[in-house]
Formats: C-alpha cells, sequence, structure tokens
C-alpha cells in the first residue's frame, strides 16, 4: 500500500467517523420528541420519494428555480460514480470503471453533461440570490453566508472532478478510448499535457477528495443539512389527508399532553422537519397570513424549531444543568415564536402543499396553540365567547341547542329526522353554519330540496348534532374538541346509516378523516362530490330552460382541496348548470388563496395588516364576474363580507354550487 492509499484511508474513516457521531448527535435531540408512528406503509413512502424527491416533482412547480436546484440535485444523484470512482482509488490507486468496457463511456459522457449543468446551475443560483433577490430569499447575513460557502463547495467538487478527468488521458492513454466519452473534459486534457501531468492529476485528486470529505462534515453543523435529511423528510410524511394524529387522551391522568410550550413536547418528526428545511422560502411566500402583512412566518416557524433545538437539546442529552436563561427561552416565548405568529394561521396548508420536501408546518403550530390554550390560558379575548358556546350550546354561536332544526322551517317537504326514522341510507350532516348561519341556510335548504328531487333516503340529526369539534381542535382546545367528538360518535351509533354527507369542508375534514383516532369511522361525502354524481346518474335533472348564463369564477376551500383534493367535482357541476364564462382566479386549485376563516380565524378579527377575505375578494373582482361560487360555509362568509367591503354587493353574488344547481334543475 502506497502512502497515498494510507493518507486517504486515515482521513477517510476520520471524516466518516466525525459524519457518524453528528448524525447520532442530531438522532439523540430527535428522541427527546414524543413518539409518532411514520415507518407504515413502506412501497407507498418509496414511491412518493421517487416522485417528489427523486423527480423533484414539488420543486419544479417553479419552473426557473426549480430547473436549477434539479439540476444541482439529479447531477449529484449521476456524479456518484465520478465520486465513488475517486474513492476506490483512494484504496487502490489503479481503479477504473474502464474495466465496465463501452458501458463505463456512458457514466463519463454522464458526468461531463450533469458537471456543466451544475456549475451553471451555481452561478445561477448565485446570480439569484445576489442580484435577483426574491424575498423569499432575503435572509440574515449568516443565513446568506452559509448559502454561499455550500454553493462554492458543490463548484469546488465540480471543478477538481473536471479536473481529474481531464488529466485521466494524459495519465493512462491505453484507455484513451473510453475517456474521450468526457467530451468537455477531453478538449480541456492539452491544457494539461506534459511533464507536470502527475502532479497536477494529484492536486486535483486530492482537491476532490479533500472538498467532498470537508463538505460532508460541514453539513451537520449547517443550515444546508437538508442535503442530507431531504430525501428522508419526504419518505417520513404523512400519508393521506393531513389531519391532526393527537390520540385520544384522558384528560383525568397525570403529565398527560397539553401542548408544545418547548421542543421536548413535540414530536421527533416536527423536531426533524427543522434539520430537512431548505429556507428557500416557498412556504412564506404562499402564507395568506404573510401576503397580507401578518407577523406569520411558516418558514420562521421551522427554523425557530431548528434553533431551540440547537440550544436546548445538547443540554438534555448530556444532562447538564439548564439554566435558568436558557430555560426562559422557550419555543413559544418572545424569544423565538411569539403568540401573535401562532394565531396568525389559518392552517390553509398551502405552506405544507408547497414545501419541496413535505414539511408539515401547521401540526406543530397547532400543538404550539394547545400549549398556549391547554397550559397557560392565554388566548385572544374573543374565543373566550366561542369556547363557551360551544361547551354550552354545542355550536361556535350562542344560539340553544333546540334552533338546531329552525332552517327547515318553511319547506314543502319536512326535513326527516333520525330519532323518528333509525335506519336510512344517508346522515346529513348539516353542521353549525347550515344550522344557524342566516346566509347559509339557504344553502342547506338547497341540498334537502336536491335531496327530495333524487329521492334519496336520508335523515338529520336534528337537534341531536353538535359542532365537529374542527374549530376547537385548531384553536388549540382539545380537551373541548374531544368531548364534542366523542359525544357526536356516541350520537351516531344509535343509527343505522351507509355515509355522511355534509356540506361544510371541515365537518369533512374532521368526521371523515379525524375521528377515526376516536372510533368513528364513516364514509364521508361533500355535497359537492354527493349533488355532482345524482345529477350524472340523472337522478337530479337539469331544465335547459333554466340554465345560468353568468360569468362565474370558483373559489376553492382549502379544506376541500389541499386536505382532501376535491376540486374537479364543484367545477364540474358548475359547467352543467351554466352556459356563461367560468374563469378562473390567479391563484386556483392547489394554490388558491386561503378566504381568511380556517384554522379557527372565523372567530377572530384581523386586527394586523389586511384582511386576507379582502385580498382574495380583489382577486375575484379582477375578474369581473356576475358570481363568486363557493363550498364552504366560511368561504360563504369570508367572501360575501369582501364583497359587501369592496361596495359590490348589488352586482355580484357569492353563491354555493348546491343553490345554482337547484335554481337549474326540473
Amino acid at each position: 500500500m502506497h502512502l497515498q492509499n494510507i493518507v486517504f484511508l486515515i482521513l477517510f474513516l476520520a471524516a466518516l467517523s466525525l459524519f457518524a457521531y453528528n448524525l447520532l448527535r442530531i438522532r439523540s435531540y430527535l428522541m427527546l420528541g414524543r413518539s409518532e408512528n411514520r415507518f407504515q406503509n413502506a412501497g407507498t413512502r418509496i414511491m412518493r420519494v421517487l416522485g417528489i424527491g427523486i423527480g423533484q416533482s414539488k420543486i419544479l412547480r417553479e419552473p426557473a428555480a426549480g430547473l436549477m436546484h434539479a439540476f444541482i440535485f439529479w447531477g449529484f444523484l449521476i456524479l456518484i460514480t465520478a465520486v465513488l470512482e475517486a474513492f476506490i482509488q483512494g484504496f487502490y490507486s489503479g481503479f477504473s470503471l474502464t474495466f465496465l468496457g463501452s458501458f463505463s463511456k456512458v457514466f463519463f459522457f454522464s458526468q461531463d453533461l450533469f458537471g456543466a449543468l451544475v456549475i451553471l446551475s451555481v452561478i445561477y443560483a448565485l446570480f439569484r440570490r445576489y442580484i435577483l433577490r426574491p424575498k423569499r430569499l432575503q435572509g440574515d447575513g449568516s443565513t446568506n453566508a452559509d448559502a454561499t460557502f455550500i454553493l462554492m463547495m458543490i463548484m469546488g467538487v465540480m471543478i477538481t472532478m473536471f479536473g481529474v478527468n481531464a488529466l485521466k488521458s494524459a495519465m493512462h492513454p491505453e484507455h484513451s478510448e473510453y475517456y474521450r466519452a468526457h467530451f468537455i473534459a477531453s478538449q480541456l486534457s492539452d491544457l494539461f499535457a506534459g511533464s507536470n501531468a502527475g502532479v497536477l492529476y494529484n492536486l486535483f485528486w486530492w482537491g476532490h477528495i479533500v472538498i467532498i470529505l470537508t463538505f460532508m462534515n460541514y453539513l451537520p453543523y449547517s443550515k444546508h443539512f437538508h442535503i442530507v435529511t431531504s430525501l428522508p423528510n419526504v419518505y417520513l410524511s404523512k400519508l393521506g389527508p393531513q389531519t391532526l394524529d393527537t390520540e385520544e387522551i384522558d384528560f383525568e391522568k397525570e403529565n398527560v399532553f397539553l401542548g408544545a410550550g418547548d421542543i421536548e413536547q413535540l414530536t421527533w418528526k416536527e423536531m426533524f422537519d427543522g434539520y430537512a428545511c431548505t429556507e428557500c422560502g416557498r412556504c412564506t411566500s404562499v402564507c395568506p397570513a404573510n401576503l397580507t402583512g401578518k407577523p406569520l412566518s411558516p418558514r420562521k416557524i421551522i427554523m425557530d424549531i431548528r434553533e431551540r433545538t440547537s440550544e436546548k437539546a445538547p443540554l438534555l442529552v448530556n444532562k447538564k444543568e439548564v439554566s435558568a436563561e436558557v430555560e426562559s427561552k422557550k419555543l413559544v416565548s418572545e424569544h423565538y415564536i411569539t403568540d401573535a405568529e401562532l394565531w396568525a394561521c389559518t392552517s390553509c396548508m398551502a405552506c405544507v402543499n408547497e414545501c419541496p420536501v413535505n414539511i408539515e408546518h401547521v401540526n406543530p403550530i397547532v400543538d404550539m396553540r394547545r400549549f398556549l390554550v391547554q397550559s397557560e390560558s392565554r388566548f385572544p379575548e374573543e374565543l373566550m365567547t366561542v369556547f363557551g358556546n360551544m361547551e354550552n350550546n354545542g355550536a361556535p354561536w350562542a344560539y340553544p341547542q333546540s334552533e338546531r332544526l329552525k332552517w327547515a322551517e318553511g319547506l314543502s317537504n319536512p326535513v326527516p329526522v333520525a330519532a323518528e326514522k333509525q335506519e336510512f341510507d344517508v346522515l346529513y350532516w348539516v353542521g353549525c353554519a347550515g344550522s344557524f348561519d342566516a346566509r347559509y341556510q339557504n344553502v342547506s335548504r338547497s341540498v334537502a330540496g336536491l335531496l327530495d328531487k333524487a329521492k334519496v333516503n336520508y335523515a338529520v340529526l336534528g337537534t341531536e348534532e353538535k359542532c365537529n369539534g374542527d374549530s376547537a381542535r385548531r384553536l388549540g382546545n382539545e380537551f373541548l374538541a374531544q368531548t364534542m367528538i366523542k359525544e357526536n360518535i356516541e350520537t351516531m351509533k344509535k343509527y343505522k346509516f351507509k355515509k355522511i354527507l355534509v356540506s361544510c369542508p371541515h365537518c369533512l375534514q374532521t368526521i371523515g378523516n379525524e375521528y377515526k383516532e376516536f372510533g368513528g369511522d364513516y364514509e364521508v361525502v361533500h355535497h359537492s362530490e354527493f349533488i355532482n354524481e345524482l345529477v350524472t346518474e340523472n337522478k337530479i335533472q337539469i331544465d335547459e330552460t333554466k340554465k345560468i348564463d353568468k360569468k362565474i369564477t370558483y373559489h376553492d376551500s382549502c379544506y376541500l382541496g389541499r386536505y382532501n383534493d376535491i376540486y374537479d367535482e364543484p367545477r364540474d357541476l358548475l359547467k352543467k348548470v351554466n352556459t356563461g364564462e367560468m374563469p378562473e382566479m390567479k391563484r386556483s386549485k392547489d394554490r388558491g388563496l386561503c378566504c381568511g376563516a380556517g384554522g379557527g380565524r372565523m372567530w377572530m378579527e384581523e386586527k394586523i395588516g389586511k384582511k386576507v377575505n379582502i385580498e382574495r375578494t380583489e382577486e375575484a373582482l379582477e375578474l369581473k364576474p356576475d358570481i363568486i361560487s363557493t363550498a364552504c360555509p366560511f368561504c360563504m362568509t369570508m367572501l360575501t363580507d369582501g364583497v359587501k367591503e369592496k361596495g359590490r354587493a348589488e352586482e355580484i353574488k357569492v353563491k354555493d354550487f348546491a343553490e345554482l344547481v337547484l335554481e337549474s334543475s326540473k
């Protein structure tokens, strides 16, 4: 073994040991968090990694920046062949991929092609960060310095690789037939020809090795550790609909989870998200709260979790005393994440949808809200009334439970009640807004009218129905939410039915996806899906003479779209009843802008910045529509208020598509 091989072996083992130590160190920090199972359904998770991670599908949602990042990522995957060749040469100097014969030419060609693409992408990344300066990339000096250092390290890896490849032919003329496949490096070989070729080759080779090993061991201390953690984070991300995964809590037990005030109350996955964050800012760029001047930045939330972990976790892991000063800097405090940031969130899931590595911002925000409500009793004053109404009336409004069926008064056909039928096909869950909100009561009446026309065997719970618990959960009052959830499940156990029909996407999400945690496993459908099916099957017939001829734009509800992937059914229905134009807003479907009411914001005043519903309303008004159509009671309220505030209520109507279908039906 030559001296070079011995030096390489020592350096390689030292670097590998340090990297392994840092991985185990970070793992020990994560073990401080609450347990959570993210390892089931391996096949589905692998397919997600292939699509989102390897295929870069979410990165490419933003074409220019996406291609830049994708070329760097794909380049590194391809260039693993060059790295492996260099590292194996460290153990055995005579090694070469030419042993693969003609197939080696594919590797050599790919190395030069993707090496060039990576260099061009790094140059564009630096130009973008320092010249174009998009708002979402603007950070403090340390953030830019760290990013620049990483980019220069990547550039160094590429330059030294080209240097090695350019000198291969001079060092090994017997393999020149294969090395000509280095179509760029081979053009540079003449520059390095001569007596110094061997020295230059060793300089480039050692430079390549040292930069890679330095790069590898810098990452765990860098904000760009996501280079290591992003693919695992995609693998570990939530499968199926986004839900709040709090298990059923026995609030009478000691040490019960009452929210996350600091890192050790977060789950290990919520902490791991901090290490996976690329700091690209895509989450913040689509956040409705941030766009309208609120203090919330989803990127900052995740970065703060990482920073607090770095500050406190080493002390806890090493069983060192946590000083009063460090202890006082809780995650939820003025030092990191403030109350105002947490209460600004609408839980719209735009941040999660946009994140290229599937970070889940909303779950830790709700966990921290739970801390404020259940541990600190610290929440906006208006929520005291909302919580009180839910406890006393089973709804956020101050109407008594006995008035749950008043919306049905005056209908030509009496609305069937579950207590009187016991067994039926469809349970129509009217919801609090459908029962008590004066405007949305007409939607409930429209749905009932359509069910009658289609001769659906249905019933409502009437005065037995209570709020599904969505607002209480998102506002952090988990005790109240679980109380209501359990009461509703017990009520529904009394009756036999096949599916639940809801008009509110929040009911769809909570009853359909989150009641399962408490033993309520139901088939739940939104009325957009259900009515569309009835029209398709001709059980509801559209009268050609009654069709609407209006300019209609449709607003996507976050809880219908991003939470439950329902985008087409409402649009299909509108096309069946409207002969006029149906233009889309600039932000639509999975990029639709929140109305501002989700996450319990329906019950809070906006005191900072521009109102979210005004931002969305203005976007709709740019299209000069006759009707803004919705599929959610909260969205209807916010958009109706927005249209009124803009002084356009006389000319522009906000309507649920169920109303439009009923108006157009025979």
